[in-house]
Formats: structure tokens, sequence, C-alpha cells
């Protein structure tokens, strides 16, 4: 059979279609961002930044392959119930470190205009009021982050202590000011000092990124 322009036009056009919908259905691979801007913020050292923005960077390869790796394997099989089991700390640790890199890099100055100074001060009756709370859960002892999340339903703010990246977060919760208390993020500065840490972490609080995240 001879194939004409229309045929060879049409051939064309399924195999057009196919790459596009191949790559539309290609997984999601996660890039690390480049958090470099925070170099030379006070408080904490480059090299303390540098080792923290690598330990970050291994969570977005690991969950890069964690997420391959379940693609392949045989879903009956125990090495897929470990890693779905893992997954979610892998996961977790990427992304909480996105948003407390994310919200560092500031003049740690809250607007007492803006949306989120108004729901602190209305819901913890003041602003020193709301930080003396936060700062506390970040000095109980133990390891792990600090959250400040809006329930979405309520809309009600709530600090939170999270013991490991995939224990402990509020459901339909969202993160609006995440600090990390494990020893990696203050100790090559600070030592045991941890409170000396949340202070500087508190000078440095980016408002605009806290309250570009609040949603009710």
């Amino acid at each position: 059979m001879p194939i004409t322009m229309k045929s060879a036009l049409a051939f064309l056009t399924i195999l057009t279609l196919f790459a596009v919908t191949t790559a539309a259905a290609a997984p999601v691979t996660y890039q690390a961002k480049d958090f470099s801007r925070l170099r030379g913020m006070k408080g904490f050292s480059d090299q303390a930044l540098e080792l923290h923005f690598a330990l970050y960077q291994g969570y977005v390869k690991n969950t890069n392959a964690m997420l391959e790796t379940l693609a392949q394997i045989a879903s009956s099989t125990p090495a897929y119930a470990e890693m779905k089991r893992r997954l979610g700390w892998e996961y977790n640790g990427m992304r909480l470190h996105e948003l407390y890199f994310g919200n560092l890099g500031g003049d740690g100055k809250i607007p007492p205009d803006s949306k989120i100074a108004k729901r602190l001060t209305e819901q913890f009756g003041s602003l020193e009021s709301w930080a003396n709370d936060f700062k506390a859960t970040g000095a109980m002892r133990g390891i792990g982050w600090v959250v400040l999340y809006e329930d979405q339903a309520s809309g009600r703010l709530i600090n939170t202590w999270i013991n490991e990246h995939d224990l402990g977060h509020l459901a339909g919760g969202q993160p609006l000011l995440v600090m990390d208390v494990f020893e990696h993020a203050f100790i090559p500065d600070y030592g045991l000092k941890k409170g000396d840490y949340i202070e500087a972490f508190f000078q440095n609080i980016d408002w605009k990124a806290v309250d570009a995240r609040l949603g009710k």
C-alpha cells in the first residue's frame, strides 16, 4: 500500500501525541533548591549552612531514589513495605528543610500590620506570648522541629513539636513557620547552647515568607 502525504502526516500526529502523553505521565524528579542567598546570615556560619544544605540535598536525592525504586519492585515484597514506611521520613526531611530555609533570610522584624501579626496577637494575646511559647517548644529536650501550624479547618494557629520528620504532624495543617532543632542545626555554631541558636533563628525570620503561607 503506497504511503501518501495524508497518511504520513497522520502517522506523525500519532507519534507526537504519544510523545506528549508519555512525557506528561513521567514521574516528577525533585530538584534541590538553591538557598545560597542565606550565606553570610548573622548568627549562622557559612560552614554550618553548607553542611546543612548538603544534608537537605541528601533528602532530595533519597526521595527520588526511593520513589524510583518503589515504581520498579513488586508490591508483595518486604522491601516494598519497608520503603513505603520510610518514604515519609525522606520526603518530609526534604520538605521541612525547604520550609525552614525558606523562612530565613529576613531581619526578624514582624510588620505589626501584617496578617500573621494580627492573627498571632488575636490568638495568643500578644506577639510576645506567642514567641515565648514557640521558643519554649523549641527548648524542650529532644531533637526535632517546631512548626507553627494553621489549622485550615478552623484557622487556629498552633505551635507544634515534631519529633521525627514523619511523626507528630497535624493532619490538614498548613506549616507557616518552621524551625529545625535537630543537633546538626545548632551544634556547629552553638554547641549545646540551643537557646542561643533559637534567638539567632528569630533574628533572621523572613516574616513576609511566613505571611505568604497564611491561608485563612
